[in-house]
């Protein structure tokens, strides 16, 4: 139970952050990415604020056995890049650029009830369903769709 109140104290405490930031307004994501233009450096120190708890808090997992809500901690142990991560980025990056949100202040912008935020969050649920959906089957020699055993 802990674990869960714990996770849902960090969601609000992230949707607030956004909120406050300006990360839910496109308008001031995409100023922030319009270098050549009427470039918004404000975001830089959304961004500068949010390395350094990162920081903080990595240096502190360093001194410690476990994490307080968990048996170990979950640290991903490939650091290679291939091509689905860097085509992933590549998409984010566009997606980002050209509608002004990333999936965090997406969902939290829904409380707005805007038909935009609506539109693009349904977007983007289908699109991550459509990876989901396609990445389940594999081609085969012969051509032909067939699922994997681990799916």
């Amino acid at each position: 139970m802990k674990a869960l109140a714990t996770s849902f104290l960090s969601g609000i405490v992230f949707a607030l952050g956004l909120g406050i930031s300006g990360m839910t307004r496109p308008v001031k994501v995409i100023g922030f990415l319009d270098f050549f233009g009427s470039w918004d450096p404000s975001l830089a120190f959304v961004m500068i604020g949010a390395i350094s708890v990162y920081l903080l808090a990595n240096r502190r997992r360093l001194t410690m056995a476990s994490p307080l809500f968990a048996v170990k901690f979950a640290i991903p142990a490939r650091s290679d890049l291939d091509r689905q991560l860097v085509v992933g980025a590549a998409l984010f990056g566009v997606g980002w650029g050209l509608g002004g949100f990333c999936p965090g202040p997406a969902i939290v912008s829904l409380a707005s009830g805007a038909a935009p935020v609506v539109i693009f969050t349904a977007s983007m649920m289908s699109g991550m369903w459509l990876y989901w959906w396609t990445s389940r089957a594999v081609k085969p020699a012969s051509g032909m769709l067939a699922v994997r055993a681990d799916a």
